[in-house]
């Protein structure tokens, strides 16, 4: 089931799903995703009629996560080309509520950064309450899968002694959706094609079968020592293709347009503005 946020005619968000080229809303919903996870989409009853698709506003699935744990250097290809060695463990930092925006929403650049990079990254959403889980059983406690991009502030990042989560925690650092793709649809999540496409020209081409460590393996690690609640997000990483390593380098800069393509996940696309 391909899940949304979605308003019409500048109401008041709601949760439906996207079936035919439409949106049909689920029955008895207040516009809250979270208390969808918790409750299990499977046993929400269809109701309302089908909207077109394109005369819905689609909002980022999950407005305020309660967690957003993003990996680091989950590609080996990415490792390589950023110059680092593939770690032995995940590198894990936090993006924050503030970050995260829709579909169509403008990432801001802020004053304090010049060079902003995107990063396609597959998101995992959590569907029940982990704790000391064990890696095969990782799986068991997926909800489902979003398209993401981790933007992130480079001279901040390597200018303030290494730390990561400020320089990718600045607001709209985090783009989501369009949909929450229940698992039931994604046959196996490390067998996704995923891009970036700017302007129009792919800068990242991958698949997820290249992760350093998988799904299952990221919600057993970080579920040992911190608990993982329903709608919490992980951001498992980034393929190869990013700016910051290419040359010449390449910044996100007013006026463009970046779109995450995850297969079976639909596009996530947001210009980029200032200020």
């Amino acid at each position: 089931m391909k899940l949304v946020t979605y308003s019409v005619n500048e109401g008041d968000s709601r949760i439906g799903f996207v079936e035919d080229g439409a949106v049909r809303e689920l029955a008895g919903e207040t516009g809250d995703m979270l208390a969808l996870i918790e409750q299990g989409a499977e046993k929400q009853p269809v109701g309302g009629d089908a909207v077109p698709l394109e005369e819905v506003r689609l909002h980022a699935p999950i407005a305020r996560p309660g967690k957003i744990v993003a990996i680091g250097l989950n590609y080996e290809d990415h490792a390589a080309e950023t110059g680092a060695e593939i770690p032995d463990k995940p590198i894990v930092f936090a993006k924050y509520p503030n970050t995260i925006i829709g579909p169509g929403e403008p990432i801001r650049i802020p004053e304090i950064t010049e060079k902003v990079d995107y990063e396609a990254e597959l998101a995992v959403v959590i569907g029940r309450r982990a704790r000391g889980v064990e890696p095969g059983e990782g799986l068991d406690y997926v909800f489902g899968y979003m398209n993401s991009n981790d933007v992130s502030s480079r001279d901040l990042q390597f200018s303030e002694g290494g730390q990561w989560t400020r320089s990718k925690s600045l607001d709209t650092f985090a783009p989501t959706g369009p949909y929450l793709v229940t698992k039931d649809e994604i046959a196996d999540p490390q067998d996704l094609s995923i891009r970036c496409v700017l302007n129009g020209e792919v800068m990242q081409d991958g698949s997820t079968s290249k992760m350093v460590f998988t799904v299952a393996e990221l919600v057993s690690f970080l579920s040992r020592g911190m608990t993982l609640e329903p709608g919490d997000v992980i951001m498992t990483g980034t393929p190869p293709g990013v700016g910051m390593a290419r040359d010449p380098k390449v910044f996100l800069k007013e006026g463009d347009e970046v779109t995450v393509e995850i297969e079976g996940l639909g596009t996530l696309t947001n210009p980029v503005t200032r200020g």
